[in-house]
Formats: C-alpha cells, structure tokens, sequence
C-alpha cells in the first residue's frame, strides 16, 4: 500500500511541476509574443502622429507652422453599397472613381481613399452618415509668407517607409528636434472587424516637436528676396544670392537665392532648386579672396599699407604662365593700398610670394578655408585646401587672386566677416533659440572659432576696404557720407581646363559701418549678361541693399 501511495504522490508532484513549467513558458518565456498576437486578433496596431515644430523669425512670426488636414478612410467590411458611397463623395469631392473602387474591394478593415481634406469637406460628409467612412487627423506644413525664405526653411516630404522628413535648410537640419515622438494605440476591434472608434488604449503618447527662433529680421530678408529679383532680372543673371551676417555674433540677419522654389508645392520644381547654392555650392571667389591674403601678409608683418610692390609694372611671368591685371593697366611702384584699390593682379601675386605655400595655407585655415564653418542648416559642403605639398608656384600666384580655389560663398562670407569683428571669427547660426514644447526656450550662444588675425591687423585692413569703396570702380553706387568697407569680384569660370572669357561670376562683399559694423554681407551675381563685372552688377545690389539696411537700423551718415 506504501509504494502505492508513494507512487501516486511522485505522479500529482510531476504533473504539478509540468504544469508549473508549461506556465512558466507562456507567461514569462512567450508573453511578448502572445501579447502581440492577441492584439493582432482584436486591434489594430496605430501611430498617433504628433505636431511638427514651428519656425519662427526674430519677432515670433511663424514662416512655417502646420494647418490641420483629415485623411478619409474607409472600412470595406461595412460598406453597404460601394457604387452608391463612391458617387455620394464624388459630389463633394474630386475624387479617383476607379482607384476608390478598387481600394473598397480589398479585403482589409481599413483603406486610405483621400488625403488633405479640409475642416468643411469633413463636415459635409459627416453630414451624411455614410457607413464604414471616418477621418484621420494629420498636419501639413504651411507657409504663411508663401516661398519666402525656401532655401533657408526647406521642406517636409516622404522617406522610404511614406513617414514625414524634413529635408534641405532648416527642416533638414533639425529634423528629429522639429518632428517630435510618434505614439503608439491599440484600436480595439469587435467580433466581426469592426473597430469601435472609444476603444484605442494608448501605449505611449505622442510627444509634438520643438518650435525653432530663428536670427532672421523678416523685414530684411523680404527686402533682400526684393532686390535680388530685381538684380537677376537688371542684369540677366543665371542666378543671384546674397547673405548679411551680424559679424559680432555670427548670427545669419537674412538669406536668399532666386531662382527659388515653393516649399508647399516642392513637387512642382526641378530638384536642382532645392540645394542652396549659398553652403553647397563652389565657386571661384576671384578678387572679393584678395583681402584674406593681404590681411595675413600685414598681420605677419611682411607687407604694410604703404609697401610699394616692385613687380607691378607690367605682366608678370610664372611657371611658363603670364599673369595680367583685369584692365591690362599697370601702376609703377603702387603701395598695397592700391593694390586692393585697383584689384592689381600682379600685386596680389606679389604678397602671395611674400607669405609662401606654409604660411598662406596656415592662414586660409585659420580663417576656416577648406572646411565647413558649421552654420545650421543642411548640405553644407567644402573643398579641402590642396596639401602643401602639392602646390607649384603658379598655384600660389593664382591663389593670391582668388583664382585656382574653390570655396562656398558661406566660407567666404564667414571669413571676411573676421576683419569686422576686430580679427574673430565667429560660428554662423541662423537659429536663435529653441523652444520645447512644454514652451522652455534654449538659447544658441554665439560661438567664437578663432582669432586668425590680430585686432590691429583687421583695422588697418578695414581702412584699406574702405579706401576700395571710395575710390575703386564701384564708388559710384556707393550711398554718399557712409564709411563702408568692401571689395569687387570679377571671378572668370573654369570650363575644361580653361577659363570662359565671356561669362564670369560677379560678386561684392563688404560691412558697415565701417567704424562699429553692424552688418556684414556678399552679394553674388552668377553669370550676368548685361556686364561681366562685379563693379557694375553685384555692387550696385549690395550698395541698394546696403542703403536701406542703413536707413532701418536708423543709422545717419558719419561724413
């Protein structure tokens, strides 16, 4: 009886100890998989999509913000008469008959039939009752100032899985702080299908994005994307840009490039639009290159403002090359002074032989030559400077005039910038703050990326800038009793191993005043018709743009 009772208690512990295993198995080892597979048969797995951040300019203004759209959707299941609901939504709506057709015969529980409905074509099917038909909320982006500022804000499209993406400018660069978190819901089901609309149990909630303050004064950016059409239509341009920098700071005041685009409706346009030729694109700077060169050859103290070049008398050979001035006019025993004056070639030459491969190349670099200058926005590029090694004579003659490198316009814009800001260089930004949304605002300081000349050097190189305003090819679109400081660009175009002698990229850069500069901006012309020469097209835009920026920030003439 003993070994019988025994027997019993060891078969109830084995079966007790299975039971306890095969639970163990479902409920600890297989509960995430169960877990899914029991939604998957009474709900329906959904994002809830959170709010793109704001972009808003300097006075709290929004450029970009989201306007509220509804996606209709439809349940086959519980669609009574497809024929018949089709042609009901077709009186309210333009809407594809043969493709919402066919999407009523598929065997789903939910299918997508039209996007972008507004409040009032939601409220006039509502009105209606029709069956298996609902809405989903989704936000679009909206321009309130319409293709204002396209390069800068960029644009929201698709990626690969159909999900928003922020792409080019700002939208790109800021991507994941703009779009937020996405949430996930259960959508409950009935026994036959059907989803019972109360039911969506939230998972995790959706957190909306951040809002962005921008640097851009609205005012100043509408009145640059003013003159720069007129500009490319004045002059016949392929292209124009421009920026104005607040040297002090870094901070990017206004930019814009035409042609344009419009970010609502980017579709529509040619994606070779959709890059700003601003950070993306290089160029050849020519002479607006010169003053760097000469401001690292004063700074190292090898040239002064009155060192007479003693090579300027006629062209000069090199390298089995001849080196000409732009007018073919030659100034005997000119100083360097009037070296920046006159745009001499053959001057620049000379200062460049004078600072050599090492010290040229540790300048260019100090003033952020060759690599990116780190402004916020996307598609930023740079050209590397070519190892010292590497550079023959010829190429530092030519370098020495801002031929034979390549660099972007913001490269350029963020260096010059340097001698108005008593030798520092600051970090470009064009955003100012950032603004959570719980509503803290983070502030983007101002960041310095180096001294690459001395205080002293970026005065005297100012009075040599403003001595090229008043008495170079450009002072007569200069406003009268303003002391501003500046420089042309004549910069001929490399094609197939040789320059085009009749299309060149026109350019003016300079600040003001010159004294206490509250701007600094260039002006880029690209292959102007009615000129090829930045004196009679590039600087009159800077000068007009230059004027009214004088006129806003109510500063009076100094002479």
């Amino acid at each position: 009886m003993i070994w019988r009772f025994r027997l019993v208690l060891f078969l109830l512990l084995f079966s007790l100890f299975v039971v306890i295993i095969r639970l163990f198995y479902w409920q600890v080892v297989k509960a995430q998989e169960l877990y899914l597979l029991g939604q998957s048969q009474y709900g329906k797995d959904i994002k809830i999509v959170p709010q793109r951040g704001d972009i808003m300019t300097s006075d709290g203004f929004p450029i970009v913000t989201n306007k509220i759209s509804y996606l209709l959707f439809a349940n086959p299941k519980e669609v009574k008469d497809t024929s018949a609901t089709i042609q009901t939504l077709k009186q309210i709506l333009d809407i594809d008959e043969a493709s919402a057709s066919a999407q009523l015969k598929r065997d789903r529980f939910w299918v997508p039939l039209k996007k972008d409905l507004t409040a009032e074509e939601k409220k006039n099917i509502e009105k209606l009752s029709l069956s298996g038909i609902g809405f989903e909320k989704q936000y679009k982006r909206f321009y309130p100032e319409a293709s204002m500022s396209a390069h800068l804000v960029g644009f929201v499209g698709k990626d690969e899985n159909g999900d928003d993406k922020g792409y080019f400018g700002l939208e790109g660069f800021y991507d994941r702080l703009l779009k937020g978190k996405e949430g996930r819901a259960v959508q409950i089901h009935d026994a036959v299908g059907r989803p019972i609309l109360a039911e969506a149990s939230s998972d995790t909630k959706a957190i909306n994005g951040s809002g962005l303050k921008l640097n851009i004064d609205r005012s100043v950016q509408f009145m640059l994307e003013e003159k720069l059409k007129e500009g490319l239509d004045r002059y016949g341009a392929s292209r124009v840009s421009a920026a104005i920098l607040e040297p002090v700071s870094g901070n990017v005041i206004a930019m814009a490039t035409f042609p344009s685009f419009d970010p609502q409706s980017y579709q529509e346009y040619s994606e070779d639009l959709f890059k700003d030729p601003f950070i993306s694109s290089l160029y050849e700077p020519g002479s607006t290159f010169k003053p760097l060169v000469m401001s690292a050859a004063i700074d190292k103290e090898l040239v002064k403002p009155e060192t007479k070049c003693p090579i300027c008398v006629g062209p000069y050979s090199i390298g089995g090359y001849e080196i000409h001035t732009w007018n073919d006019k030659y100034y005997k025993d000119i100083n360097m002074i009037g070296v920046i004056q006159h745009s001499d070639n053959v001057g620049m030459v000379y200062v460049a032989e004078k600072l050599g491969v090492d010290r040229m190349v540790d300048y260019l670099e100090k003033f952020g030559i060759g690599d990116l200058t780190g402004i916020d926005l996307q598609g930023e590029t740079a050209h590397p400077l070519p190892p010292k090694n590497i550079w023959y004579p010829v190429d530092l003659a030519t370098k020495g005039f801002g031929q034979g490198i390549t660099l972007t316009p913001m490269e350029l814009l963020n260096a010059f910038s340097t001698i108005a800001n008593d030798g520092i260089r600051m970090e470009p930004h064009v955003v100012s703050e950032i603004v959570t949304p719980e509503g803290k605002k983070i502030k983007i300081e101002p960041k310095e990326l180096g001294r690459p000349i001395s205080e002293t050097t970026a005065k005297v190189m100012t009075e040599i800038l403003v001595n090229a305003v008043k008495k170079g090819e450009a002072s007569w679109a200069a406003p009268k009793g303003y002391r501003i400081a500046g420089k042309t660009g004549t910069a001929s175009i490399p094609i197939k191993g040789h320059y085009d002698p009749n299309q060149t990229i026109a350019s003016f850069i300079g600040f003001a005043p010159a004294d206490n500069p509250r701007f600094s901006m260039l002006v880029i012309v690209d292959r102007p018709t009615t000129s090829i020469y930045g004196a009679e097209t590039a600087a009159p835009i800077f000068f007009r743009i230059a004027r009214n920026l004088l006129s806003y920030y109510g500063i009076p003439p100094a002479e």
